[in-house]
């Protein structure tokens, strides 16, 4: 990665473009397209009204791949490649680096759940929650696994812990469905984004929406924050 000497957004868009190409370098837009595929198939054999049921949890517990375990998978390659090291000695800030990966894979993500979507469902929906849906999340789940991997040096001694870290992400799954019910799910972080999702296909209350938005960008603020210091 070599970051310019210019100003902050020369140098966020170096940096996105660097974390591009080892993203595309290591296989993860062929891993996504697989998924991709396979989740279409999948979803191609049940009713109408069924997908329309799953696609909001299917596609947030879908991102945990994209952005949880991508984000960790890059970080501990440039650990490995030595790069985390260099780019101490560059002009780039931390800010910027997280970024730049967050962007990166929101982006990535949020195409992948555009074809599973429009494959499985249509394009008659509503686009701009499911983008803030799929960037909420994005967010999140980024700032939570560079938390997370921060503390390990190899990708086997990530993997089994990062089981631990995962089992928590799809617990608003369970209210979703009815199957556990209750207002303290409004709590748990990752309900926000699926409220958005939700609203892209079928209508929600003004209220809960704006539940999901405020609260959202308040865990975003302080996950963002955790990842600040995660990279010191």
């Amino acid at each position: 990665m070599r970051p310019t000497r210019g100003g902050p957004l020369a140098r966020l868009m170096a940096a996105a473009a660097a974390d591009v190409r080892l993203q595309l370098r290591n296989g993860f837009y062929a891993a996504a397209a697989f998924v991709a595929v396979c989740l279409v198939l999948l979803l191609g054999r049940l009713p109408a009204d069924t997908v329309t049921l799953l696609l909001p949890p299917l596609v947030l517990l879908n991102l945990q791949v994209n952005t949880f375990y991508f984000i960790g998978g890059l970080v501990l390659l440039e650990r490995a490649e030595g790069s985390l090291e260099a780019l101490t000695v560059t002009p780039l800030r931390p800010w910027e680096y997280l970024t730049a990966k967050v962007a990166t894979l929101a982006w990535l993500s949020l195409v992948e759940a555009a074809v599973i979507v429009v494959a499985s469902h249509g394009p008659w929906l509503g686009w701009l929650p499911l983008a803030a849906g799929v960037g909420l999340a994005s967010a999140l789940l980024c700032a939570y696994g560079f938390v997370a991997v921060a503390r390990y040096d190899s990708i086997n001694a990530f993997l089994f812990p990062s089981m631990v870290y995962t089992a928590v992400i799809g617990l608003p799954v369970l209210d979703y469905f009815g199957l556990w019910s209750g207002p303290l799910w409004l709590l748990h972080p990752m309900r926000a984004p699926l409220v958005l999702l939700e609203a892209a296909f079928q209508p929600v209350a003004a209220g809960r929406l704006a539940y999901a938005v405020a609260y959202g960008a308040l865990w975003a603020a302080v996950l963002g924050v955790a990842a600040r210091r995660a990279y010191d």
